[in-house]
């Protein structure tokens, strides 16, 4: 992940928030699966997508300037941090999340693998018995869904992601449901077996295992400092 241009930045934003079809989408959950290259999986993920909130425009709009606003090298963790850090700044409640778990490979669960992945995420919303909002932040998110040998029709639907995904656990969810049936399908075409790590319930461990650390990093340590150099 390299240096964040001024029309990467535009993109990410017209990704999120554009509403480029006035077509109706099926709202039912079987609306969710990819089957025969259906034009509707793709309006279905246009629909998802341009469900926002308008405290998931904000949180998106200040997560985007502070990526402008800097240079990182190759170490995302410390930008994760250093997004933390600036939201925390802004007056939000934000935290780096890491969570874990273990994934069984086969039927006689005979084979076992763990995997562990990083976030950020903003609790939002009135605290005085007022129930929060978890709002999910990844800064990679498009790339989670990659492929080495796509079907046209997946690399579509992957193009049409965010590069910054900011959103709730349900949001999250639907797209992951639509994106790994539309791996599959893409895989089976192309007369790949389907790994693991590529099955739903892989890919939902990464942002909603049960097994999730917080942390509050409330400064940058002089190692994190070099490696991520700010231009403000």
């Amino acid at each position: 992940m390299g240096s964040v241009t001024e029309e990467q930045l535009v993109q990410m934003v017209r990704d999120f928030i554009e509403a480029e079809s006035s077509e109706q989408v099926p709202t039912s959950d079987n609306s969710l699966s990819y089957q025969n290259h259906n034009p509707t999986c793709l309006l279905t993920l246009q629909q998802i997508l341009r469900e926002t909130t308008d405290i998931e425009v904000e949180v998106l709009q200040k997560i985007l300037k502070h990526l402008k606003s800097v240079e990182f090298a190759n170490d995302p963790t410390n930008l994760k941090k250093l997004i933390v850090v600036k939201l925390k700044m802004d007056g939000y409640e934000a935290s780096l999340c890491k969570t874990s778990w273990d994934f069984t490979f086969d039927r006689c669960n005979s084979f076992q693998f763990s995997g562990d992945y990083e976030y950020v995420d903003v609790m939002v919303g009135e605290k005085g018995g007022v129930i929060e909002r978890r709002l999910m932040v990844d800064i990679d998110f498009k790339s989670q869904f990659e492929l080495a040998k796509p079907t046209r029709e997946y690399k579509e639907l992957r193009d049409t992601l965010p590069c910054v995904f900011v959103g709730t656990e349900e949001k999250l969810a639907k797209l992951n449901s639509l994106l790994c049936s539309a791996a599959k399908e893409s895989l089976k075409e192309k007369g790949f077996h389907i790994p693991p790590w590529r099955k739903v319930t892989y890919m939902q461990s990464k942002w909603l295992s049960k097994n999730c650390e917080k942390k509050y990093p409330s400064y940058m340590s002089n190692v994190d400092l070099e490696s991520t150099q700010m231009n403000i």
